[in-house]
């Protein structure tokens, strides 16, 4: 057999480095979150080894988790529809413009700026003595400060300003691949405005619709510092509550089992966007008219 008949597979060496970081810095972190998550909390800290129990999770049951549950929950689908209410006008407007360079660039620069100064920025903005407070109070709209800072709706708006960069790129991505001809055509057919958006350009932008909104579900729903620096005692989120068990309670198989839970919840909604993009495509495949083919085939002959 001569050496040019042997071929070899180097796939798996030049996957490894990816496998091995996957690994190391995913999967183990991972495996060991769910291990003591089934273990008994030590007597300073820590875990017991071999002591292997169900009662971590037995407290999730506690009203106090669960509510916070659904404060996180309720707070993440909020944050995310008023983001994608806002990206999609923005992500078109890019789109359309023919100065998409500048306009991305604007998108991108929150980016060079740390995270935690900006978060300081929306506080100094609103805060009591912050500088819309001082605004309103000049203009005389108010005559004592009004408590913008460390509340729900402080949250959600720090919240959506951090993320919306993550739903526009994504929208803007798949509606400059959108064909604008057919808005044109559906207008020439009777259809509104608002008609041609809602029942041409929306339902062939759903991919991307679908991208920014796991963009900044996720990420929201895990939030951490956004919380606990402008929201109040009844703004905790289940991030605030990981970290609350890990360095003060230092329960860490609680801290683990409520990881958990935010893993599963946050999975369940990766996988319904997975299944919805799947039906999706699934749906254009079946618009598309039966006898295409042979009308091509037809027109193949015809010329």
């Amino acid at each position: 057999m001569s050496a040019n008949a042997v071929r070899r597979n180097y796939g798996p060496l030049y996957s490894a480095s990816m496998t091995i970081w996957f690994t190391a810095f995913f999967l183990a972190p991972l495996l060991i979150i769910v291990l003591y998550s089934f273990l008994r909390k030590g007597l300073y800290g820590g875990v017991v080894p071999g002591a292997f129990t169900l009662g971590a999770y037995r407290e999730l049951g506690n009203p106090s988790f669960i509510v916070i549950t659904i404060r996180t929950l309720v707070t993440a689908i909020v944050a995310t529809f008023i983001t994608i209410i806002i990206a999609l006008p923005c992500g078109y407007f890019m789109a359309r413009s023919k100065r998409q360079t500048v306009l991305l660039l604007l998108i991108i620069i929150p980016f060079w700026t740390n995270f935690l100064i900006r978060v300081f920025a929306w506080m100094n903005i609103l805060g009591n003595n912050g500088f819309l407070n001082d605004l309103l109070i000049w203009i005389g709209f108010i005559t004592t400060y009004i408590p913008f800072l460390y509340n729900q709706g402080s949250v959600i708006l720090v919240l959506v300003y951090m993320y919306l960069p993550y739903a526009i790129l994504p929208l803007f991505a798949t509606i400059d691949k959108f064909d604008f001809s057919l808005l044109e055509a559906a207008r020439d057919l009777g259809a509104s405005k608002s008609q041609s958006m809602t029942r041409v350009l929306l339902p062939n932008i759903r991919s991307g619709i679908y991208t920014a909104v796991l963009f900044t579900f996720i990420p929201i729903f895990g939030a951490y510092a956004v919380p606990l620096l402008v929201g109040g005692k009844d703004s905790y989120m289940l991030g605030n509550v990981i970290a609350d068990q890990l360095t003060k309670a230092r329960n860490w198989p609680l801290a683990s089992a409520i990881s958990m839970a935010l893993t599963a919840i946050t999975t369940l909604g990766v996988l319904i966007m997975i299944n919805l993009q799947r039906r999706d495509a699934h749906g254009r495949i079946a618009e598309q008219p039966a006898n295409f083919p042979g009308a091509l085939k037809a027109e193949g002959g015809e010329g």
